[in-house]
């Protein structure tokens, strides 16, 4: 499988990548991005790292150059989390949010779908578990700033699962991923999180290693649900992952 990742440099996109290289059925990973990404620490002597390629991009908001579509080109899959996260967008204005986490995930499904193998595409948008799809829904517990972003979040939601439902893009899959408080190594558990999200029926709490191995093994064996929620995702990451393939590991059991 020809795997796609954009924000391959943040928190999840690492442990996509690490995981992706240790996977045997992922025969190459294309990191686009603006600069280059290195291969992950832990990767294991068995990962074989010749299989991860960074394609640059500068302009995400124009159709893709010809040299960059090129190198895309024949993609099974692709995982999408270059976005503003909610702990990183205070201070950030709304058109710069709307841009990166709506406009960008637009166009870059439409560009990848067209070079995809065959015509035939699984695309994993990840949100967040707050994403809100109905604008009319009050959103709990929340500032202003903070409920536009989520409204955003669940709209793009919506567009992709439209795209997908077109005709016209038949060959191409889509599946929202919505996990909440993401944790690993360096990344410890949020205090104060289970009552902030006391209102929504999800675990409160995602291991990294868990939300990567659920994507990758959604991409490679077919979407199982529209939306994946939390524990979905522990679920399946449970389910295909030892232990020692978890990212924090080696200091877990040190």
């Amino acid at each position: 499988m020809k795997l796609i990742v954009t924000g391959a440099t943040g928190f999840v996109g690492t442990e996509v990548i690490r995981l992706a290289l240790r996977n045997k059925a992922v025969t190459s990973i294309i990191a686009l991005a603006r600069r280059p990404v290195q291969v992950p620490q832990g990767v294991g002597a068995d990962a074989d790292v010749s299989k991860l390629h960074t394609v640059i991009l500068e302009d995400w908001l124009s159709p893709y150059p010809a040299e960059v579509k090129e190198k895309l080109a024949g993609a099974d899959a692709c995982i999408w989390l270059l976005a503003i996260t909610p702990s990183k967008s205070k201070g950030v204005d709304f058109e710069e949010l709307t841009r990166v986490c709506h406009d960008y995930t637009m166009n870059g499904l439409r560009e990848i779908a067209s070079v995809a193998n065959n015509g035939k595409l699984r695309f994993v948008y990840t949100s967040g578990v707050g994403g809100e799809r109905d604008p009319t829904q009050k959103i709990p517990k929340v500032d202003e700033h903070m409920a536009r972003l989520l409204y955003l979040r669940g709209r793009t939601e919506v567009e992709v699962l439209d795209f997908a439902a077109d005709a016209v893009n038949a060959g191409v899959h889509v599946e929202v991923t919505k996990p909440s408080g993401i944790y690993g190594a360096g990344h410890p558990k949020i205090p104060g999180l289970p009552k902030l999200l006391s209102h929504m029926p999800h675990d409160p709490y995602i291991h990294v290693s868990d939300i990567a191995a659920a994507m990758i093994d959604e991409c490679i064996n077919g979407f199982t649900k529209e939306t994946l929620w939390p524990q979905d995702m522990t679920k399946i990451g449970q389910r295909v992952l030892k232990k020692e393939d978890y990212a924090d590991y080696e200091e877990s059991t040190t």
